[in-house]
């Protein structure tokens, strides 16, 4: 087998609204729509498609299921500059910027239909963001 892309599906009342906020605030694109579809690209992420619930495409003890309990994680850098301006932006903030034991540092938003999205800034990436000669900014202006 080969897998030649990769694409999440999640289930919502409300799909022009959760690709709306996708494009808007994270860069993505809509590739295809339909009644009830939406299927959104960008370059370097996975497919998202949103699917209105209740759509009988859905298997029937699926289609009226929420995409609840999910979350929806995004790798970046510049995690502090991303909370700002996705404050900035007016968006819902589910989760306040936090750093886990195992050394990731995070926060979440939250879509118009409640989908939990995750930025995530691994610790040891940010500390070892150090100039070409292995110098901090800080040794560097001392």
């Amino acid at each position: 087998m080969q897998i030649t892309s990769t694409a999440i599906s999640l289930n919502v009342d409300d799909v022009p609204a959760s690709a709306s906020f996708l494009a808007g605030h994270f860069g993505y694109e809509e590739a295809r729509a339909a009644e009830g579809y939406a299927s959104l690209t960008r370059p370097g992420g996975p497919e998202v498609i949103f699917l209105r619930r209740g759509l009988e495409v859905l298997p029937e003890g699926f289609r009226d299921q929420h995409a609840g309990g999910l979350i929806l994680a995004f790798t970046v850098t510049g995690l502090a500059a991303e909370y700002e301006r996705l404050r900035s932006e007016g968006v819902t903030i589910a989760m306040e910027p936090r750093e886990e034991p195992w050394g990731e540092r995070l926060f979440q938003v939250a879509d118009p239909n409640g989908v939990i999205i995750q930025l995530v800034e691994w610790a040891a990436e940010a500390a070892g963001e150090q100039s070409r000669d292995g110098m901090d900014d800080q040794e560097q202006r001392a």
